[in-house]
Protein backbone atom coordinates (compact mmCIF):
# COMPACT_ATOMS: atom_id res chain seq x y z
CA UNK A 1 0.00 0.00 0.00
CA UNK A 2 1.13 3.29 -0.84
CA UNK A 3 -0.95 5.90 1.51
CA UNK A 4 -1.88 3.58 4.25
CA UNK A 5 -0.12 1.27 6.76
CA UNK A 6 -1.48 -0.72 9.07
CA UNK A 7 0.22 -3.17 11.43
CA UNK A 8 -1.05 -5.78 14.48
CA UNK A 9 0.46 -6.42 16.83
CA UNK A 10 -0.98 -9.04 19.19
CA UNK A 11 -4.15 -7.40 20.60
CA UNK A 12 -3.34 -4.21 19.19
CA UNK A 13 -3.91 -2.65 15.51
CA UNK A 14 -2.95 0.34 13.87
CA UNK A 15 -4.20 1.99 11.09
CA UNK A 16 -2.02 4.46 10.00
CA UNK A 17 -2.71 7.37 7.38
CA UNK A 18 0.47 8.21 5.21
CA UNK A 19 -0.18 10.57 2.73
CA UNK A 20 1.64 13.29 4.47
CA UNK A 21 2.68 15.76 1.69
CA UNK A 22 -0.78 16.22 0.70
CA UNK A 23 -2.00 16.45 4.30
CA UNK A 24 -3.79 13.14 4.08
CA UNK A 25 -6.30 14.44 1.51
CA UNK A 26 -8.03 11.47 0.82
CA UNK A 27 -8.16 10.25 -2.95
CA UNK A 28 -9.57 7.02 -4.86
CA UNK A 29 -6.53 5.63 -4.18
CA UNK A 30 -6.10 6.42 -0.64
CA UNK A 31 -9.45 5.15 0.12
CA UNK A 32 -9.29 2.36 -1.37
CA UNK A 33 -6.28 1.42 0.60
CA UNK A 34 -7.69 2.42 3.63
CA UNK A 35 -11.00 0.28 3.24
CA UNK A 36 -8.86 -2.62 1.97
CA UNK A 37 -6.90 -2.22 5.87
CA UNK A 38 -10.11 -1.63 7.62
CA UNK A 39 -11.44 -4.51 6.52
CA UNK A 40 -8.31 -7.29 7.39
CA UNK A 41 -7.92 -5.14 10.40
CA UNK A 42 -11.95 -5.87 11.12
CA UNK A 43 -11.23 -9.76 10.26
CA UNK A 44 -8.21 -9.98 12.65
CA UNK A 45 -7.71 -10.77 16.23
CA UNK A 46 -7.28 -7.20 17.72
CA UNK A 47 -9.02 -5.99 20.15
CA UNK A 48 -8.23 -2.79 20.08
CA UNK A 49 -7.39 -0.35 17.31
CA UNK A 50 -5.83 2.86 16.83
CA UNK A 51 -6.29 5.34 13.94
CA UNK A 52 -3.87 8.11 13.39
CA UNK A 53 -2.27 9.67 10.83
CA UNK A 54 2.08 10.36 10.43
CA UNK A 55 3.56 13.83 9.66
CA UNK A 56 1.99 17.24 10.37
CA UNK A 57 -2.33 16.45 10.59
CA UNK A 58 -4.65 13.87 10.46
CA UNK A 59 -6.49 14.10 7.52
CA UNK A 60 -7.69 17.56 5.42
CA UNK A 61 -10.57 15.61 4.12
CA UNK A 62 -11.53 14.49 0.38
CA UNK A 63 -8.67 15.46 -2.38
CA UNK A 64 -10.14 18.69 -3.70
CA UNK A 65 -8.77 17.47 -6.57
CA UNK A 66 -11.51 14.79 -7.13
CA UNK A 67 -13.61 17.86 -7.24
CA UNK A 68 -12.46 19.78 -9.96
CA UNK A 69 -13.57 19.85 -13.60
CA UNK A 70 -10.78 18.03 -14.91
CA UNK A 71 -11.05 15.56 -12.31
CA UNK A 72 -14.65 15.09 -11.11
CA UNK A 73 -15.87 11.63 -11.26
CA UNK A 74 -18.76 10.45 -13.73
CA UNK A 75 -21.90 8.94 -12.48
CA UNK A 76 -20.13 5.77 -12.22
CA UNK A 77 -17.14 6.61 -10.43
CA UNK A 78 -19.38 9.10 -8.14
CA UNK A 79 -21.22 5.85 -7.10
CA UNK A 80 -17.78 3.78 -6.72
CA UNK A 81 -16.18 6.70 -4.57
CA UNK A 82 -19.01 6.67 -2.64
CA UNK A 83 -19.53 3.29 -2.26
CA UNK A 84 -16.02 2.98 -0.47
CA UNK A 85 -16.74 5.84 1.94
CA UNK A 86 -19.78 4.13 3.56
CA UNK A 87 -17.73 0.70 3.09
CA UNK A 88 -14.53 2.15 5.13
CA UNK A 89 -17.38 4.18 7.74
CA UNK A 90 -19.24 1.16 8.22
CA UNK A 91 -16.82 -1.50 8.89
CA UNK A 92 -15.01 1.63 11.69
CA UNK A 93 -18.32 1.92 13.19
CA UNK A 94 -19.15 -1.63 13.86
CA UNK A 95 -15.70 -3.47 13.98
CA UNK A 96 -16.19 -5.94 17.02
CA UNK A 97 -13.17 -3.78 18.76
CA UNK A 98 -12.37 -1.16 20.97
CA UNK A 99 -11.45 1.45 18.34
CA UNK A 100 -9.60 4.78 19.38
CA UNK A 101 -8.86 7.77 16.80
CA UNK A 102 -6.26 10.03 17.83
CA UNK A 103 -5.97 13.25 16.04
CA UNK A 104 -3.49 15.78 15.76
CA UNK A 105 -2.66 18.74 13.04
CA UNK A 106 -6.17 18.82 11.54
CA UNK A 107 -8.95 16.78 11.03
CA UNK A 108 -11.70 18.39 8.96
CA UNK A 109 -14.29 17.24 6.52
CA UNK A 110 -14.27 13.68 5.38
CA UNK A 111 -11.03 12.97 7.95
CA UNK A 112 -13.39 14.18 11.25
CA UNK A 113 -16.14 11.91 9.67
CA UNK A 114 -13.76 9.13 10.04
CA UNK A 115 -12.37 9.96 13.69
CA UNK A 116 -15.65 10.27 14.69
CA UNK A 117 -16.38 6.49 13.55
CA UNK A 118 -14.18 5.35 16.67
CA UNK A 119 -15.20 5.11 19.90
CA UNK A 120 -12.82 7.16 21.65
CA UNK A 121 -11.95 10.27 20.34
CA UNK A 122 -8.49 12.06 20.98
CA UNK A 123 -6.96 15.05 20.13
CA UNK A 124 -3.93 16.85 20.21
CA UNK A 125 -4.28 19.63 22.53
CA UNK A 126 -3.20 22.11 19.51
CA UNK A 127 -4.81 20.29 17.29
CA UNK A 128 -7.97 21.80 14.87
CA UNK A 129 -10.96 20.12 13.80
CA UNK A 130 -13.45 20.87 10.95
CA UNK A 131 -16.67 19.87 9.25
CA UNK A 132 -16.22 22.16 6.43
CA UNK A 133 -18.33 20.93 3.92
CA UNK A 134 -20.23 24.09 3.26
CA UNK A 135 -17.36 25.93 1.84
CA UNK A 136 -17.31 24.12 -1.07
CA UNK A 137 -21.18 23.89 -1.32
CA UNK A 138 -21.63 20.38 0.10
CA UNK A 139 -23.24 18.53 3.17
CA UNK A 140 -21.17 16.13 5.45
CA UNK A 141 -20.23 12.20 4.07
CA UNK A 142 -18.96 9.25 6.00
CA UNK A 143 -21.83 9.03 8.28
CA UNK A 144 -20.69 12.62 9.49
CA UNK A 145 -24.31 14.13 10.54
CA UNK A 146 -25.12 10.57 12.36
CA UNK A 147 -21.89 10.79 14.08
CA UNK A 148 -22.37 14.34 15.01
CA UNK A 149 -25.69 14.01 16.11
CA UNK A 150 -24.51 11.25 18.54
CA UNK A 151 -22.25 13.18 20.27
CA UNK A 152 -23.13 16.87 20.64
CA UNK A 153 -26.94 16.46 19.56
CA UNK A 154 -28.89 17.69 16.57
CA UNK A 155 -29.37 21.28 17.37
CA UNK A 156 -25.21 22.13 18.07
CA UNK A 157 -24.58 19.22 14.74
CA UNK A 158 -26.27 21.38 12.34
CA UNK A 159 -25.19 24.50 13.47
CA UNK A 160 -21.52 23.28 13.37
CA UNK A 161 -22.11 22.01 10.00
CA UNK A 162 -23.68 25.37 8.79
CA UNK A 163 -20.67 26.93 9.81
CA UNK A 164 -18.00 24.95 9.20
CA UNK A 165 -16.08 26.82 12.01
CA UNK A 166 -12.54 25.66 13.05
CA UNK A 167 -12.79 24.38 16.43
CA UNK A 168 -9.96 23.54 18.93
CA UNK A 169 -9.40 20.77 20.35
CA UNK A 170 -10.49 23.04 23.98
CA UNK A 171 -13.28 23.46 22.22
CA UNK A 172 -14.27 19.78 20.73
CA UNK A 173 -13.79 18.71 24.46
CA UNK A 174 -15.88 21.04 25.70
CA UNK A 175 -19.03 20.50 23.33
CA UNK A 176 -18.36 16.74 24.08
CA UNK A 177 -16.76 16.00 20.83
CA UNK A 178 -13.80 14.79 21.72
CA UNK A 179 -13.04 11.84 24.85
CA UNK A 180 -10.08 13.82 25.57
CA UNK A 181 -6.49 15.47 24.98
CA UNK A 182 -3.00 14.87 24.81
CA UNK A 183 0.30 16.19 24.31
CA UNK A 184 2.51 15.17 21.55
CA UNK A 185 2.68 12.22 18.57
CA UNK A 186 -0.50 10.54 18.55
CA UNK A 187 0.34 7.39 18.94
CA UNK A 188 2.09 8.30 22.11
CA UNK A 189 -0.98 10.05 23.18
CA UNK A 190 -2.80 7.32 22.90
CA UNK A 191 -1.09 4.95 25.46
CA UNK A 192 -2.55 5.73 28.12
CA UNK A 193 -5.81 4.70 26.75
CA UNK A 194 -4.10 1.49 25.42
CA UNK A 195 -2.65 0.77 28.22
CA UNK A 196 -5.73 0.85 30.50
CA UNK A 197 -7.81 -1.14 27.78
CA UNK A 198 -5.14 -4.07 27.71
CA UNK A 199 -5.98 -4.22 31.49
CA UNK A 200 -9.87 -4.05 31.32
CA UNK A 201 -12.24 -7.27 30.43
CA UNK A 202 -12.20 -6.04 26.51
CA UNK A 203 -15.00 -8.90 25.75
CA UNK A 204 -17.61 -8.00 27.61
CA UNK A 205 -16.67 -3.80 26.61
CA UNK A 206 -17.14 -5.08 23.12
CA UNK A 207 -20.56 -7.34 23.60
CA UNK A 208 -21.22 -3.63 25.29
CA UNK A 209 -20.29 -1.64 21.89
CA UNK A 210 -22.32 -4.51 20.27
CA UNK A 211 -25.28 -3.83 22.02
CA UNK A 212 -25.60 0.06 21.52
CA UNK A 213 -24.61 -0.60 17.86
CA UNK A 214 -27.26 -2.99 16.96
CA UNK A 215 -29.85 -0.29 18.00
CA UNK A 216 -28.74 2.43 16.10
CA UNK A 217 -27.00 0.98 13.09
CA UNK A 218 -30.06 1.58 10.59
CA UNK A 219 -29.98 5.36 11.68
CA UNK A 220 -26.49 5.48 10.49
CA UNK A 221 -27.11 3.38 6.79
CA UNK A 222 -30.13 5.60 6.56
CA UNK A 223 -28.02 8.33 6.71
CA UNK A 224 -25.24 7.52 4.21
CA UNK A 225 -28.46 6.68 2.08
CA UNK A 226 -29.46 10.28 2.44
CA UNK A 227 -25.60 11.90 1.96
CA UNK A 228 -25.05 10.21 -0.80
CA UNK A 229 -28.41 11.72 -2.60
CA UNK A 230 -27.62 14.82 -1.57
CA UNK A 231 -23.86 15.47 -2.42
CA UNK A 232 -24.48 14.36 -5.91
CA UNK A 233 -27.43 17.17 -6.52
CA UNK A 234 -24.79 19.09 -4.42
CA UNK A 235 -22.43 18.89 -6.93
CA UNK A 236 -23.97 20.12 -9.55
CA UNK A 237 -24.86 23.29 -7.61
CA UNK A 238 -23.50 26.54 -8.57
CA UNK A 239 -22.76 27.00 -5.09
CA UNK A 240 -20.49 23.99 -5.46
CA UNK A 241 -18.36 25.11 -8.46
CA UNK A 242 -17.86 28.78 -6.91
CA UNK A 243 -16.63 27.34 -3.58
CA UNK A 244 -14.08 25.20 -5.45
CA UNK A 245 -13.06 28.23 -7.41
CA UNK A 246 -12.58 30.08 -4.51
CA UNK A 247 -10.79 27.57 -3.04
CA UNK A 248 -8.27 27.08 -5.69
CA UNK A 249 -8.24 30.76 -6.01
CA UNK A 250 -7.46 31.40 -2.23
CA UNK A 251 -10.39 33.55 -1.64
CA UNK A 252 -13.71 33.74 0.07
CA UNK A 253 -16.75 32.23 -1.93
CA UNK A 254 -19.39 34.56 -3.33
CA UNK A 255 -22.72 31.89 -3.36
CA UNK A 256 -25.71 33.04 -4.20
CA UNK A 257 -29.37 31.10 -3.34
Amino acid sequence: MDYIQYELKGPVAEIVLNRPDAHHALNEQMLFELKEACEKVSESEALIVLLRGTGKGFSAGGDIRMMTSDHDPDPDQFRQLMDTIEAITLTLYEMKKVTIAAVHGAAAGLGLSLALCADIVLAEKNAVLAMNFIGIGLIPDGGGHYLLKKRIGEAKAKKLIWSGKKLSAEEAAGMGLLDGTFNGEPAEGARPYVETLLASPLLAMIETKAIFQSLHIDELKKVLVLERSAQERMRRTKDHQEGIRAFLEKREPKFQA
